[in-house]
């Protein structure tokens, strides 16, 4: 390699994160204190036609001043919203399209499906996916649809050992991006086994080398490792400028006076890195400011993170006769003065898309009608003194009576507490109140074989792990509700014994009357499950006993509960829903 002579160059970075399919506006609440008073008005915040207009407010600018411009997505697009769970991927590609990237990181939730709709996606993206730590190279050449066999993926390079990377050129001098995902993907999503994640402190190490062996000493990792991860790398590993992160939904920045809360102050330095993440869901967007001197290193770094706003800002009429009749005017001008909000108008191309080709089917989507319940449906993590979750066993069973219509012969179901997420009051219930708020995430079910011997070593694991009784748990989430099983969980007994008169509501093998019965150590029972939960993970270990891998479908968590509730109103009628699960003994 010839010597090269490098210079200085500034550019303006604008970046995103765990958009999570929030194309449209979030209305949110904020709390203002305004003198004496405190007032809690509605605002409309983000979306992506927001975004487009600011980011392109930023690349002019930039432009004028003879800077460079990059705009970055620190992953996470896919999962959130309904339009996820109706167009997978594809709304996100155009919408994403439409914001003109200039790279993005390979999220986690990207994966909850497996790699085939990440190779859909790589399909209809017009920008590169960066994943320097996915090792793809193995991925089986038989497969319908390949990650592997995208120019768009920039994915870790097996024959080198680090990752691969774009260049920018500005003003003359190359900027190398790469990208970073969390390691132990595998445990929190559900990349397919031949295409591992490879230890991110070692593959940063090596690419940043890599990288300056190219003579390129300007690199930017975006990452989807976490923030206290970030800070880790910016200590590790000298030579990146700046960390662009996501996953951990940091909104780095002082929003305490709109009642949002303070964290870190944007753009933390650690040795001679910065590190920047820019909230979640499409309401804030980052950027900054920044100088790489002639050595590589970042000798001038300025910015902040922003909330985007709307103009209207709806306050509760009655609170004029309580503030005075200038209550809305002082909010107005409070929350628009603010250092960290820009109200700015929607970018009429990008709203286009979204009306035009998702937002019609997904407003009918709202409004079908798939049950209906005439008192509260109620969720609870951990049963308590007024009872279990009415909802978890409910879905557990969905899963069970989605596989059976198809043939599977599922005998029993296990469902953790934390893949609901509300309760449902009385009335109707929509998709949308299904696969937008109970069961937001699409995670597909499976099914498996287990033998009964390790039934009981399930449902013990994940209890003790929620009520962190004799193990250090990971959170009450993993509480399992059951269908067709029932038992005792004795939480004074010893570590192993506590799952007491396990039954299994079955036909004997003399009839074909269905009955509780104990289950049988030794046969294999065919039982369903999320992926998430069929991975074993906090505190599910013992399910990777199951025969083989156990095999994961296409139907989403929400897809069962819909089919489910269209096909059995009653239901939801049922006095016994309270007795489906025994509660902790």
């Amino acid at each position: 390699m010839t010597d090269i002579t490098h210079h200085s160059v500034s550019l303006t970075l604008a970046h995103i994160n765990d958009t999570h399919s929030y194309f449209e506006p979030t209305s949110l609440q904020l709390q203002l204190k305004i003198g004496q008073q405190t007032l809690s008005p509605y605002v409309s915040a983000g979306g992506f036609a927001r975004i487009a207009t600011r980011c392109d407010q930023l690349r002019e600018q930039a432009k004028q001043d003879n800077k460079g411009f990059l705009f970055l997505h620190a992953g996470d697009c896919f999962q959130g919203t309904l339009y996820f769970s109706l167009f997978k991927g594809r709304a996100n590609a155009d919408m994403l399209n439409a914001l003109n990237l200039d790279a993005m990181a390979l999220g986690n939730h990207e994966l909850d499906m497996g790699n085939e709709p990440v190779a859909h996606f790589l399909k209809r993206i017009e920008f590169p996916l960066l994943a320097g730590n996915w090792d793809v190279s193995n991925e089986d050449k038989t497969k319908a649809y390949k990650v592997s066999d995208s120019t768009q993926l920039h994915s870790f390079a097996s024959q080198h050992q680090h990752a691969t990377w774009v260049e920018k050129q500005i003003n003359g001098e190359r900027i190398a991006i790469f990208s970073l995902a969390l390691d132990k993907m595998a445990d929190i999503s559900n990349p397919d086994v031949d295409t591992p994640f490879i230890n991110a402190i070692d593959v940063a190490k090596a690419t940043v080398a890599a990288i300056h062996k190219q003579g390129i000493n300007k690199i930017i990792l975006l990452s989807h490792l976490g923030y206290e991860a970030d800070l880790e790398m910016a200590a590790q590993v000298d030579g990146i400028g700046i960390i662009v992160g996501g996953h951990s939904h940091r909104l780095q920045g002082d929003f305490s006076e709109l009642g949002l809360g303070k964290d870190d102050d944007y753009g933390q330095k650690i040795n001679d890195t910065y590190v920047v993440q820019a909230g979640f869901h499409a309401q804030t967007m980052g950027h900054c400011d920044v100088t790489f001197a002639a050595n590589g290193r970042v000798s001038d770094f300025n910015g902040k993170n922003e909330l985007l706003l709307g103009r209207r800002l709806c306050l509760d009429a009655t609170l004029s006769q309580t503030h005075g009749d200038n209550a809305h005017a002082k909010a107005c001008q409070f929350v628009a003065q603010h250092p960290n909000v820009v109200v700015c108008k929607k970018d009429r191309d990008v709203q286009s898309i979204l009306i035009d080709k998702y937002m019609p089917k997904v407003r009918a989507l709202q409004q079908t009608v798939v049950g209906k319940t005439d008192y509260k449906l109620r969720h609870v993590r951990i049963p308590d003194e007024q009872g279990c979750s009415e909802l978890a066993p409910l879905v557990a069973e969905s899963f069970a009576f989605t596989l059976n219509q198809q043939g599977h012969n599922i005998e029993f179901a296990v469902h953790n507490a934390g893949g609901v997420r509300c309760s449902l009051n009385p009335g109707d219930i929509t998709i949308d109140d299904v696969a937008g708020k109970l069961l937001p995430f699409a995670v597909p079910i499976g099914f498996y074989q287990i033998q009964g011997r390790y039934i009981g070593q399930v449902l013990e694991g994940a209890i003790n792990n929620a009520l962190s009784n004799g193990v250090v748990g990971t959170g009450s989430g993993s509480y399992p509700y059951v269908h067709n099983l029932r038992f005792e969980y004795c939480a004074e007994k010893p570590l192993g014994q506590r799952i007491q008169a396990l039954q299994i509501y079955s036909s004997s093998s003399q009839s074909e009357n269905k009955c509780w019965q104990t289950i049988d150590d030794k046969r294999f029972y065919t039982g369903s499950s999320s992926a998430y939960t069929m991975k074993g993970k906090e505190g599910y270990g013992a399910i990777v006993n199951m025969k083989q891998q156990g095999q994961v479908t296409s139907f989403s968590m929400a897809d069962c509960f819909i089919e489910f509730l269209k096909q059995n109103p009653q239901r939801l009628l049922q006095s016994q829903l309270m007795g489906r699960v025994n509660r902790n003994r």
